[in-house]
């Protein structure tokens, strides 16, 4: 762990351990240096690193403010470079997909084991909610429903860490459900498809089958990873044929 990594997270053990709130200002920067026994220059890179993200803002001449309390800051500090190596490199949303697959392998088998009748009605209202978005043409909002299925799944784990760690990387599930839906949500028949895995994931953990709920959303991911390399392979190739015939 960097330095600067390493003085972010006393600063947020300071901040919480004296209860402060969105607005107040910092302790000056010598004391901040005395009180988290660090250099000056590693305490500014920190600071600087935390404002770049928003989470803190520096004033010339008034100090230091905190913009974000620091429940918030994990996610940004978690997801935020996740989502700049998938922008960077497209492939890195596979490394994602496996990830989802141990994850939410896991708490589709303990939700077939512990989700109570409120768990069972919030799954389905956003399993219903992803095909109403998708029949007004609403991606954005379909793809938002996709991924808070997802998230349903994980609350009726009710496993304390699972469950954090799904809500910790909301933004990148749902950001990795955006790009997968631009490639295969495209056909009517693809969605078909997907519809009825999400619809065997939910019935399964309705019907309290552990191992069927685990196979069938690794299997639902496992299908859409399959699905987008087939796809780019397919742009790939037309790609290569356009600039043959330009020769």
């Amino acid at each position: 762990m960097k330095v600067s990594d390493k003085v972010v997270q006393s600063l947020r053990i300071l901040i919480e351990k004296n209860n402060m709130q969105v607005g107040d200002r910092l302790p000056a920067e010598r004391k901040l240096c005395e009180q988290l026994g660090v250099s000056r220059s590693s305490l500014r890179e920190a600071i600087q690193q935390l404002s770049s993200m928003g989470m803190l803002l520096s004033k010339v001449g008034a100090g230091t403010f905190l913009q974000q309390l620091p429940t918030n800051w994990s996610q940004h500090q978690i997801v935020q470079p996740l989502i700049n190596l998938i922008d960077q490199d497209p492939a890195y949303r596979f490394d994602v997909q496996e990830a989802r697959t141990i994850l939410e392998g896991g708490t589709a088998w303990y939700a077939a084991e512990r989700a109570t009748p409120e768990d069972l009605q919030n799954i389905r209202q956003w399993y219903d909610k992803i095909a109403y978005f998708q029949s007004l043409g609403d991606d954005d909002q379909a793809a938002k429903a996709d991924a808070k299925f997802h998230l349903a799944i994980a609350e009726a784990s009710h496993n304390l860490v699972l469950i954090q760690m799904m809500r910790g990387l909301f933004d990148l599930l749902q950001f990795n459900v955006v790009l997968g839906r631009r490639k295969v949500y495209s056909e009517s028949h693809r969605f078909d498809q997907l519809h009825d895995q999400h619809f065997r994931v939910m019935a399964a953990i309705e019907r309290r089958d552990p191992e069927a709920a685990r196979q069938a959303v690794c299997g639902h991911i496992e299908f859409v990873v399959q699905q987008v390399r087939s796809i780019d392979e397919e742009e790939a190739r037309r790609q290569r044929a356009s600039r043959l015939n330009r020769i």
